[in-house]
């Protein structure tokens, strides 16, 4: 699992950081990549990667300001094009239907796999047998939403040994007992899967937050999460500036990581006024109250590893 960075400025596209779009990579977990928020460019943005759009399983908007959602209409046409005959969902506020529906009927885009919208209210929006996907509205000047996704729980590693110590030979009952399942041998001896499985392996948690004011329902669902993506758009000087936006300072967003009791912080969603000299000592910033603190650069990726395992 790891995080990749398309773009990572505030407001308008400039030369050092692209607006705004986040790639969730789950290429070893399930095959695919789910992608956050779809700036102007963003498909621009991933010629320069090894992404392959067909991958593309879900995506998750955060609010409808254009520097989130102008590349949205572009990448479905394109995924088209590109081997994409997966379906693909697309998660966000009220709204989000129109956009898409509208974008694509007006220009005759004509879709070669199944695409679903979903309009979400806060709560659990997704789940299956590996994830939770849940979402909060933040403080923003139009509807905005975080989302946790949460990695379930995975069963121990099968100790192969220590069953071909006690006689049990390789075949499907291994891989029930690494399912979990207990099981009766021809004998009638009682198999139980937990005395053949190593310690269970925590899933992680990576919380993605929208634009916003620094606010209770960020430190809600970045809650112990392996790492946080929150937008520092300004300063810690420029805390007044950033509540009449909407938006959060450099200290804010690391009182959030605080508060929450995260193990890593990623500031993004930088305003175009911070040239790269002045973008370090935003790290500086929150480096000062939260140390484990890094900043996202366009193209930038981090690995987010598997927690210590339980003994």
């Amino acid at each position: 699992m790891e995080i990749f960075f398309l773009g990572t400025g505030a407001g308008v596209p400039a030369k050092l950081r692209n607006v705004t779009s986040i790639v969730l990579k789950l290429l070893e977990e399930r095959g695919s990549i789910w992608l956050f928020d779809c700036g102007e460019a963003t498909q621009h943005q991933i010629l320069h990667t090894s992404i392959k759009p067909r991958r593309i399983e879900k995506i998750f908007i955060t609010h409808l300001h254009g520097d989130h959602i102008y590349g949205l209409p572009g990448l479905l046409s394109s995924r088209s094009f590109q081997g994409g005959e997966t379906e693909v969902t697309v998660y966000g506020p009220k709204g989000l239907r129109d956009f898409i529906e509208i974008s694509l009927s007006v220009s005759q885009t004509y879709l070669k796999y199944p695409l679903s919208v979903v309009e979400i209210e806060p709560g659990a929006i997704f789940e299956d047998e590996q994830f939770v996907v849940e979402t909060l509205p933040l403080e923003h000047g139009v509807p905005s939403f975080g989302y946790r996704i949460t990695e379930k729980d995975r069963p121990g590693s099968l100790q192969a040994d220590k069953l071909a110590q006690a006689g049990i030979k390789p075949g499907p009952i291994y891989k029930k007992i690494k399912n979990g399942e207990n099981t009766v041998l021809e004998d009638g001896t009682v198999i139980v899967a937990k005395d053949y499985l190593g310690p269970v392996q925590k899933g992680r948690i990576v919380t993605i937050l929208g634009d916003t004011r620094k606010c209770e329902n960020a430190a809600k669902l970045a809650h112990q999460a392996d790492l946080l993506v929150h937008e520092a758009t300004f300063s810690k000087e420029e805390e007044s500036l950033a509540h009449d936006y909407f938006h959060s300072t450099t200290h804010q967003a690391a009182q959030i990581a605080i508060e929450a009791g995260v193990k890593k912080l990623c500031l993004t969603h930088i305003s175009s006024r911070y040239d790269r000299e002045a973008s370090k000592q935003l790290l500086l910033e929150a480096q000062e109250l939260f140390p484990k603190t890094d900043i996202a650069e366009d193209f930038k990726e981090f690995e987010i590893p598997m927690q210590k395992q339980d003994m």
